[in-house]
């Protein structure tokens, strides 16, 4: 069976930027094995419900709107862009959705952000341009590096043939180049996630992952479930970049795993 992955349509506010960036998910999913299935984020909580019986796994993807600062209890900041009810609410019930019944979840840009808040952590509302332009956008394919923890999830999916050589002394991080297109991040990460890479020059947050060591996580029978968020764009690199196709593989995997382990 070919995994399903739940796909919510990125806004309800701007179709051009759906139509303009809605594909490239959907593509890296299927060219990695799965069937992206979209989750139109008009639809009522049954009818979203529904679909995601049919699915094996999640991806958040990114949004032109921001997550509405009321849910983390902070003052707007003047730069924060509206908030979009609708995706948001579309995204709490398939986190829901994935944490009951241990779906894998790959949350990209925006969908780390909701990841971070549904969780229970809070985002820096506005980053300044410098010393990196973290809203660099989709022209630039290299914006900065990461700086990767050795021995997290993510770190396992780093392909060595990307990786910028190593101090001579070494020391306990990856260093991975990638691309960015955004102005708010990860700020207080939610209880249970832990911070897996940040971006060198100026400490931004650019990964989290569930804590798989809390046993707040550990399901009965079940291994801890795989969740990983991060703030670039892999669907945007999965031609040229080998990480950015394994973020999407081990998704796929990961759906094939819980389907196998919970038959319909």
């Amino acid at each position: 069976m070919t995994p399903r992955i739940a796909l919510p349509i990125p806004t309800s506010t701007d179709l051009a930027y759906n139509q303009r960036a809605l594909p490239h998910y959907e593509e890296s999913i299927r060219h990695s094995g799965g069937e992206p299935v979209s989750i139109g984020i008009g639809a009522n909580p049954a009818q979203i419900r529904e679909i995601l019986a049919t699915c094996q796994g999640v991806c958040l993807p990114g949004s032109p709107a921001d997550v509405d600062p009321v849910l983390y209890a902070a003052d707007r900041d003047p730069e924060t862009a509206p908030a979009d009810p609708a995706r948001e609410a579309a995204d709490r019930l398939l986190l829901d959705d994935a944490r009951k019944h241990n779906k894998p979840v790959l949350a990209i840009c925006y969908g780390v952000q909701l990841l971070n808040v549904w969780q229970g952590g809070s985002l820096v509302q506005h980053l300044t341009p410098m010393p990196v332009n973290h809203a660099a956008g989709s022209s630039v394919a290299i914006a900065h590096t990461l700086l990767v923890a050795k021995g997290s999830l993510l770190a396992s999916l780093c392909d060595p043939s990307e990786l910028a050589p190593q101090p001579a002394d070494g020391d306990q991080f990856l260093r991975l180049p990638v691309n960015t297109s955004h102005h708010q991040s990860v700020a207080q990460p939610g209880p249970g996630l832990r911070i897996t890479a940040r971006c060198p020059d100026d400490g931004v947050i650019e990964a989290v992952e569930l804590d798989r060591s809390d046993p707040m996580f550990h399901v009965e029978h079940s291994p801890p479930q795989w969740l990983l968020g991060v703030q670039w764009h892999p669907e945007r690199s999965y031609d040229i970049s080998a990480t950015s196709r394994n973020l999407f593989h081990a998704l796929i995997a990961e759906a094939e795993r819980n389907a196998d382990a919970h038959p319909a």
